[in-house]
């Protein structure tokens, strides 16, 4: 079956069944942030992305970046159901020399562009990429998804003056903005209000979408590089915890592993079958 055949809505709830089943084999942590950006990153791996899974090094690929490093399960998982790497890698997840480290490495797997988790480099190495995409005149886009935590600091928005001034219309940058930090409500840490209105103040095309519906995420996406020259900022209105209803914005979850029976009554509301519950999840 081809990616544009494929169900999403499905393929989002099979992507939060290994998610969960991911944290509780490997005893991470940051599940909910994981599941808040699913539809994000299926939405750009399935619609949007020029990339071919069997030329990871391809000079001319879109670039993604996931700039929230601690989320790196979601990448993981939507790279191997992508064919980048074996689907069986998923089970060895934070092991010590597995390729999957907790949070991405150098090179660590193909088709990962970034060692991220050091919160607020994404959007300006994204900004790198962008401009060297257009001196070596390649059609690549970049695309750079953030937590709304990350958006505290100042060298997000240094890249958010640098790249309209560049004319970077090649540059996305997308927003999960689920309303928590690591202790506290985003708003009670730093105002981010309005958000919104900040990106387009700053120069950028700047949109908010409800970060789980997958259409209109993918209809945002395809604004990107538009002729116009100016970076695409989506603020993704999404829930920290997604799909399982008893960790939906339950912060205790950024930090707090699922048990065996968590990870069984996870799979059961999400529908999902057995094939997303890891080899020895016990």
């Amino acid at each position: 079956m081809s990616a544009t055949d494929e169900n999403l809505d499905l393929v989002c709830r099979q992507i939060r069944g290994r998610l969960v089943a991911m944290s509780h084999k490997a005893g991470t942590p940051h599940l909910a942030s994981a599941l808040s950006c699913v539809e994000i990153l299926v939405a750009s791996y399935w619609r949007i992305l020029r990339i071919d899974a069997t030329k990871p090094h391809d000079p001319a690929r879109d670039r993604f970046i996931l700039s929230k490093g601690h989320a790196a399960s979601v990448l993981y998982a939507v790279l191997a159901r992508r064919g980048f790497f074996p689907e069986s890698w998923l089970d060895h997840f934070a092991e010590e020399g597995s390729p999957l480290a907790e949070q991405p490495a150098p090179n660590c797997a193909p088709g990962v562009e970034l060692a991220t988790g050091s919160l607020g480099h994404g959007l300006p190495v994204g900004i790198g990429l962008a401009l060297g995409a257009r001196l070596q005149k390649t059609a690549s886009r970049v695309f750079v998804t953030m937590s709304d935590g990350e958006c505290n600091e100042g060298t997000v928005w240094e890249g958010a003056l640098f790249a309209p001034a560049q004319k970077l219309g090649h540059l996305t940058a997308i927003i999960d903005f689920n309303k928590w930090q690591a202790t506290a409500r985003s708003e009670e840490t730093m105002s981010l209000t309005p958000f919104r209105e900040k990106w387009a103040a700053f120069g950028w095309r700047a949109l908010e979408v409800d970060g789980h519906d997958i259409a209109a995420v993918i209809a945002a996406l395809e604004q990107c590089d538009d002729g116009s020259g100016k970076p695409l900022a989506i603020v993704a209105h999404t829930v920290k915890g997604k799909g399982v209803s008893f960790m939906e914005d339950d912060n205790n979850w950024h930090y707090r592993v699922p048990t065996a029976e968590e990870v069984t009554a996870a799979h059961e509301e999400l529908g999902v079958n057995a094939e997303c519950r890891m080899q020895n999840a016990e």
